[in-house]
């Protein structure tokens, strides 16, 4: 196979991912990784270092659009994104003393859990929250779009939230995947914003948390442009396309979707990891 082969299988594959990670909140990454190490036989170092590139792909294009639309709560994203800058600093050091199928292993199982956590809300109404003390004080609580206007929402459980956060940031500098899927779990189960607004404002801050584990890659020869590059403009691209269908995307179809895809790649992952194929 011929380098611009591999280049545009490589772009057109990013170019899913992306498009599912705008929408999911995923950020393309959790996609990405099994992707190149599976289907292409990447090393996964290399596979998660242009996962993290492609992350910051998708925040700055899919990001720019929600935040016009209203759909991003940006002080909810500024503030956690010091909690998961932090973490993925700590995971993207950890991730160079761990063997390839430990964190293939590690990936696989956190997928499953978050598949589980995304099924058991569907189909279950949100409960009315009463505003917290804490998040009035933070001055959190906001509205995003709906047909016929504007719903007002309310946060809550915000310390548990930053903790999870930091947990998301580690995940994402040992793993590569931006940790969008613990992020949307995480503002909408302990958080409680609705399922549009969290996969917004997790493209909003994937790409600083990103960006921070990157750095480490980077510094450590782990990024290679020829790998790194179709997939940033395939994952772009794509990012653009599914923050344009957000909007009239149904919530229950985004959380089957999500749990389907991040099942089976978990199952994958955890299978060759076992065997050592990673």
């Amino acid at each position: 196979m011929s380098i611009l082969t591999f280049a545009a299988l490589i772009w057109i594959a990013s170019l899913f991912a992306g498009f599912l990670g705008a929408l999911t909140g995923l950020g393309g990454g959790v996609v990405i990784v099994p992707l190149l190490t599976l289907g292409f036989g990447v090393d996964i170092r290399y596979a998660v270092g242009a996962s993290l590139i492609s992350v910051i792909a998708t925040s700055s294009g899919a990001a720019s659009a929600y935040v016009k639309e209203g759909f991003s709560n940006i002080r909810i994203g500024m503030f956690l994104e010091v909690a998961t800058t932090i973490g993925a600093l700590v995971g993207a050091f950890v991730a160079a003393r761990l063997s390839t199928s430990v964190i293939a292993i590690i990936f696989g199982l956190i997928l499953i859990h978050s598949s589980y956590l995304t099924i058991k809300r569907i189909g279950k109404p949100k409960l009315v929250a009463k505003p917290d003390p804490l998040a009035l004080r933070l001055k959190l609580d906001a509205a995003y779009p709906v047909k016929g206007g504007l719903e007002t929402y309310h946060v809550q459980g915000i310390p548990v939230g930053f903790f999870i956060m930091f947990l998301a940031g580690s995940i994402s500098g040992l793993l590569g995947i931006g940790s969008g899927a613990v992020k949307v779990l995480a503002m909408d189960n302990v958080m409680r914003l609705p399922f549009k607004v969290s996969t917004a404002t997790s493209n909003f801050m994937i790409g600083v948390t990103a960006a921070a584990g990157a750095g480490v890659y980077l510094n450590r020869g782990y990024i290679d442009p020829i790998l790194a590059m179709p997939v940033m403009l395939g994952v772009l691209a794509g990012s653009l396309i599914g923050a344009r269908h957000l909007f009239e995307a149904k919530t229950k179809n985004l959380r089957i979707v999500f749990s389907i895809i991040i099942l089976l790649l978990a199952v994958e992952m955890i299978f060759s990891g076992i065997k050592g194929n990673i």
